[in-house]
This record gives C-alpha cells, sequence and structure tokens, in this order.
C-alpha cells in the first residue's frame, strides 16, 4: 500500500523547507531542529487533572494524571534515537495518551547520547521504573497495574525495561506497549533496504543514532541494546506492538512480536499501513496517529 495522502503532503512540505539529511547534522543542530517542528505543530493536549515533576532517584519524570482515579500508571519512554526528544517535546503525547486511557503517564527524561552513551538510557529508564513502582499508590491513590511503553528509541528501552523487570522478580508489569520499537542493530534487513521506506527516518539516519548512542559495534548485539538478540524472552509482561507499514524498523519490530509469541507472551501486534516511522506522535498532522492511540486505548482497556 502507497503512503496515505496526508503523509505524503507532510513529506512534501518538508521537501519543501530544505531540511538537510539527519546524518549531516550535529547531535545539537538535530535537537534545535526537533525542538523548531514540534513548538511548531503547537500541539498542547487535554488538561489534566494534576500535573507534576518529580526526581525519579535522580531522572527528571512528569506525572500526568487525568482524572481522580487513573486505571493503571503507564511509564513511558520517549523517541528519539537515545539522541534526541525530550519530556517537553513528548508532553501532548503523554496528555493524549492518559486521555485516551484514563491512565496516569509518566514521562521520562533519561539522559541523552552522545553525552551519555549506552547503557546510561538504559539505567536511568529502570531507576525511573522503580521509582514509579514504588509510588504508584501515591500517583494513582490504589495499588493498580503498572506498564511500561515507549516509541522507537523508547520503545526499545520499554521492551529492554520489561526482560529487567522480569529478571529482577519486580516490578510486575501488567503490560509492554511497543511503537515500532527499536529492536535490533541489524541495519541489513529487507525493510532498511528498501527504497520506499526511506522517509522521515532512513538507513542511514538511523547508523547515525546507533553512532551516537552505542559506537562499539560488538556491543550493539548486547541484550540490553538490543532485546531481539536476548536468549530468553519467556515470562515476559504481555505485549502490544505497533509496527508502520514504510519504517525501516519495521521487520525488526515485527521480527520481536513473533520471537515473544514463539516464548508464550501474549501478543497484540498491528501494522499500520500507509503509515511511515514517527506517525504516532504526529497528533493533529496524521489520522494515523488518532487510529494508533485508539488502538492502545482498546489494549489498555483489555489489560486492567
Amino acid at each position: 500500500m502507497a503512503l496515505d495522502e496526508a503523509t505524503t503532503a507532510l513529506l512534501t512540505q518538508m521537501a519543501q523547507a530544505e531540511v538537510p539529511p539527519l546524518e549531516q547534522m550535529t547531535p545539537q543542530q538535530a535537537r534545535a531542529l526537533s525542538k523548531a517542528m514540534a513548538a511548531e505543530s503547537a500541539e498542547t493536549g487535554p488538561e489534566m487533572f494534576t500535573t507534576s515533576e518529580s526526581d525519579a532517584s535522580g531522572v527528571p519524570v512528569r506525572v500526568l494524571v487525568p482524572g481522580e482515579t487513573p486505571r493503571a500508571v503507564i511509564v513511558y519512554y520517549h523517541g528519539g534515537g537515545w539522541v534526541l526528544g525530550d519530556i517537553d517535546q513528548y508532553d501532548a503525547v503523554g496528555r493524549r495518551l492518559a486521555a485516551r486511557t484514563g491512565c496516569a503517564v509518566v514521562l521520562v527524561g533519561y539522559r541523552k547520547a552522545p553525552e551519555h552513551p549506552y547503557p546510561a538510557a538504559v539505567e536511568d529508564s529502570w531507576a525511573a521504573l522503580r521509582w514509579t513502582a514504588g509510588h504508584l499508590e501515591e500517583i494513582a491513590g490504589a495499588p493498580v497495574p503498572l506498564m511500561v511503553a515507549g516509541d522507537s528509541a523508547g520503545g526499545n528501552l520499554a521492551a529492554i525495561m520489561a526482560r529487567r523487570a522480569r529478571d529482577h522478580g519486580a516490578p510486575s508489569l501488567a503490560l509492554q506497549i511497543l511503537i515500532y520499537p527499536v529492536t535490533d542493530c541489524d541495519l541489513e534487513t529487507a525493510s532498511y533496504r528498501d527504497p520506499a521506506n526511506q522517509l522521515m527516518l532512513t538507513r542511514e539516519g538511523m547508523a547515525w543514532f546507533w553512532n551516537h548512542y552505542l559506537p562499539d559495534l560488538p556491543s550493539r548485539e548486547d541484550a540490553d541494546a538490543s532485546p531481539l538478540r536476548a536468549k530468553d524472552l519467556s515470562g515476559l509482561a504481555p505485549a502490544v506492538v505497533l509496527t508502520a507499514e514504510h519504517d525501516v524498523l519495521l521487520d525488526e519490530g515485527e521480527s520481536y512480536a513473533e520471537r515473544l509469541r514463539e516464548a508464550g507472551v501474549p501478543v497484540s501486534s498491528r501494522r499500520f499501513d500507509g503509515q511511515m516511522h514517527g506517525f504516532f506522535t504526529m497528533i493533529g498532522l496524521l489520522p494515523g496517529s488518532g487510529a494508533a492511540f485508539d488502538h492502545l486505548a482498546e489494549s489498555v482497556d483489555r489489560h486492567v
């Protein structure tokens, strides 16, 4: 299936703006562009019952509570290739997720590469998850289910957190939500090589992210960098995996869903046809984003 009309129009607009390829920018330039694009969208998200900032064992978090009695708490790890993105840029995403699911959302401000390369993001993500588990009743007013979620590099971190929680025997997770996650360091898959997938995120752009996050090639095969390479995926929390048809990460996302199924993990996976990488966070710009939020709301309903 071809890209939908809204995505095609957005890409045309970006091409006219003559934005340089990611791999030709420094991290600082890419961050400035990312923030400018986020500000231009001007999406603020729904009002929350309460919003607060906290220090989760040295990691900044923003807690978004949509109502008096949240049904669950979702720890959300933002995307951006472990280099870009922050809590402010994901505030609208967190608010929309909280409002659509009725769950409190904890946005995690993990440290980013190249200033803080692997495994800094992993360790910060774990610290934030453990902090949230310890403050569950304070956040939600009751011992509600705990979930992890993330998109792209954030989906990578969410998947790793689900395995780490299993290995440590706590915290207990009701669900892992993986939105077009990075699950492997292999840049030679069919979806990486497909010319039709070289859009918002390209093969060269993903190589740029990996080079900043984890320059040491052998270490990229560690399960805490490439969760698809973990030897044992049994006993993990049920998973919801969303992928985009025109995404260099398509194959690894679907391969991870299949590996989870083979390990006996309950998995709900859906490929969003006509969509490209990044569509989930493009609230108000791409209709596919709304459909994905609807899908996640239905998925959460089945696990609370």
